[in-house]
């Protein structure tokens, strides 16, 4: 096991009703900024219940965040902040209203030139914004972490930052929030999650059985959940499950002294800003390439993962390994997630672009041996066509 500090200050509030709780979370006296996406909240329910916990509250709103949230956006919702003065920010959303509350937590008290500055050249977070989060979709874990990723429209980037002063003070996980989510949404977060398991796990073995075992008790319940709550988003008991599942996936015990990958998402987030692709499918085309191409290194690994969660135990190392990978396409296909670049109408262009992209970025030694270089990216990429 690694050398490892663990450190996770969010409270946690989790099931039917705990919206009610937000009065008691947030400090007395503060002005709060509800910030939240495309107007859903307030067709089922969660508005409601959300003014009615901040009754006696000084609010103001900001919505339109999007999936994949814009920096151009979340730059409005900052100068609303500065200008009304808030004290704390309540996320009401999903992953990409959670993701942007961060941003908009850290840039508002910012004191360089140019926010964007967090994200593409890694100025440190010196203060930010207290903020909760309402989760009203399982998927990336934003709930739990510290962790945010944001789209520049103009520049078509998509990049992360992390600090340990954004992580939400509390977050309130009601299974009854999503009884309404499409199931486009529901499969996407399924997907999210279980790659982010697998960025975590599917690496080489450092002599971790808790944090192994661990990482497939959440894919095993992923797995099992999946299409209970696609075929009744208001199954309470699946839907709690999946959602608690879904945070467990990027909390950060399953990093806790393992080595990660990352280089998935690294990849995958290019296709995003230059798409507009779903953030879960992106991951669904880059992973299974990204795991045949690298299969000698990742080989223990996946013929664990292959026997643990897909009780693949015949053939060779390297045939149980690409019947595991075969199995994690089944996986997200069964999601009606398609799971190749020409699948999404993206073709070599894309791949040229992106090798050119990181080549001026100066992108190297990606993944968990810091092996990745550029030349195995568009090696990757071309395997996802």
């Amino acid at each position: 096991m690694k050398n490892f500090q663990f450190y996770n200050p969010v409270r946690i509030l989790f099931g039917k009703g705990q919206i009610a709780s937000v009065a008691q979370q947030v400090p007395a006296g503060t002005k709060v900024l509800i910030t939240y996406g495309g107007g859903s909240i307030k067709q089922n329910g969660v508005y409601e219940q959300v003014k009615a916990a901040l009754q006696g509250f000084d609010t103001v709103e900001f919505g339109g965040i999007e999936a994949n949230p814009h920096y151009e956006t979340l730059m409005q919702a900052v100068e609303l902040a500065r200008t009304e003065k808030v004290d704390f920010i309540l996320a009401v959303g999903g992953g990409s209203v959670v993701d942007g509350t961060k941003f908009i937590a850290a840039a508002v008290p910012f004191q360089g030139e140019d926010p964007w500055d967090i994200l593409s050249k890694r100025a440190k977070v010196t203060s930010a914004l207290p903020f909760g989060a309402v989760l009203t979709l399982p998927a990336t874990g934003s709930e739990m972490n510290s962790g945010s990723v944001v789209t520049r429209v103009a520049t078509k980037e998509k990049l992360a930052f992390s600090s340990p002063l954004t992580f939400p003070k509390f977050s309130i996980l009601d299974p009854e929030t999503c009884f309404t989510l499409p199931k486009r949404q529901i499969a996407n977060g399924i997907a999210d999650a279980f790659t982010h398991v697998l960025e975590q796990y599917l690496t080489y073995p450092v002599n971790t059985p808790l944090q192994d075992r661990q990482a497939e008790a959440v894919l095993l319940t992923l797995i099992e959940e999946a299409p209970k709550v696609l075929e009744n988003p208001r199954d309470y008991d699946a839907m709690a499950n999946f959602m608690w599942a879904a945070t467990n996936a990027l909390n950060g015990t399953l990093a806790a002294g393992v080595v990660t990958d990352w280089s998935t998402h690294y990849v995958a987030h290019e296709l995003t800003a230059l798409h507009g692709i779903d953030h879960a499918r992106t991951l669904a085309i880059v992973l299974p390439a990204m795991l045949r191409y690298r299969r000698a290194g990742k080989l223990q690994k996946l013929v664990q993962y292959g026997q643990r969660v897909w009780n693949i135990t015949a053939g060779t190392d390297e045939e149980r390994a690409e019947v595991a990978v075969q199995a994690t396409v089944r996986f997200f296909e069964s999601l009606e997630i398609k799971t190749r670049l020409s699948d999404y109408e993206v073709g070599e262009e894309t791949i040229r672009h992106i090798v050119q992209r990181f080549t001026e970025r100066g992108v190297k030694n990606l993944g968990e041996r810091a092996d990745v270089q550029i030349a195995d990216v568009e090696q990757i990429l071309t395997l996802s066509l």
